[in-house]
């Protein structure tokens, strides 16, 4: 048997408190009956430290666990596997446990960067690559472009766009269950740059709430005119009203001359929205 992650992280809990005390005292229960199995599977005996009710630690007996641990090239107590990848896990033993390591895709997120594509493979003006959202170098991007969907951002072409100011913009996939947690540091990280943080996604009460609550500055939409005539009832789904009280006060805070109103006149106004598949030509409407 191993020691399971409860036993192994209350050991850690107890190696720590040795630093200051000479015993730590732990009542029976299961992840102390866990490492008492375990020491005598492994021929430790805790002797009178173990009584019907309790345990007593001192760092005699962490110091023989240790011992046995090292000798199966597992990390000893006091080194925790908490946080780390299963690659890390690795480096500290054969041990590891995936209740406590991160998630492989735990900084990952999917970027569409200019194609490079090696002869073998057929050509493509973009590119989708996944990557470690802390190796990018934020300050030589201009922009920050934000995409909700997925299949929307593998043919997303910012060279299209006539952004003022964007020559080398970051594209990157807003997220889903795989995804979507690594963008959010991404976010916070870029809204210290104090540079444009666009939003294409989909024009209804949910992509635009999605779109402030990111901290986007702009949304990436098509032309008014062209919206007004083309929006429909059937993309205002019911089920995104929670949304709407947010988004309302949102914006009875802006200027009635703000540019964001007409747009969000046909959100709240006319009940009528249109999904990002249907855009043509995009144009960037500030929503702050």
């Amino acid at each position: 048997m191993k020691l399971s992650g409860r036993a192994r992280k209350s050991l850690n809990e107890v190696d720590h408190l040795l630093r200051r005390h000479a015993e730590v005292v732990r009542p029976r229960r299961q992840w102390v009956d866990d490492v008492v199995a375990w020491c005598h599977e492994h021929y430790i005996d805790p002797g009178l430290r173990l009584n019907g009710k309790e345990l007593h630690f001192d760092r005699e007996l962490i110091k023989q666990i240790n011992k046995t641990l090292l000798s199966q090239g597992q990390a000893p107590v006091g080194r925790s596997l908490s946080g780390l990848s299963s690659l890390e896990q690795a480096k500290e033993g054969v041990e590891e446990d995936k209740s406590l390591g991160e998630s492989p895709r735990s900084h990952r997120v999917l970027v569409n960067v200019p194609s490079q594509h090696p002869g073998w493979l057929s050509h493509a003006p973009r590119a989708i690559a996944d990557v470690d959202w802390r190796g990018i170098q934020l300050e030589t991007c201009d922009a920050l472009i934000q995409v909700e969907n997925l299949d929307c951002f593998y043919h997303f072409d910012p060279t299209s766009l006539a952004l003022q100011h964007s020559q080398q913009p970051l594209v990157v996939y807003r997220g889903d269950s795989q995804y979507g947690g690594a963008f959010r540091p991404l976010a916070e990280a870029w809204r210290n740059t104090r540079k444009a943080h666009y939003y294409a996604g989909d024009f209804d009460v949910k992509g635009v709430s999605l779109a402030l609550s990111s901290g986007a500055t702009a949304l990436l939409v098509p032309p008014l005119e062209w919206l007004q005539h083309h929006a429909t009832g059937f993309h205002d789904p019911a089920e995104q009203l929670p949304f709407r009280p947010a988004l309302e006060r949102h914006r009875n805070a802006l200027p009635a001359a703000h540019p964001l109103q007409p747009y969000l006149a046909i959100l709240l106004g006319s009940h009528k929205g249109l999904r990002q598949q249907w855009f043509e030509t995009l144009v960037s409407v500030v929503v702050r």
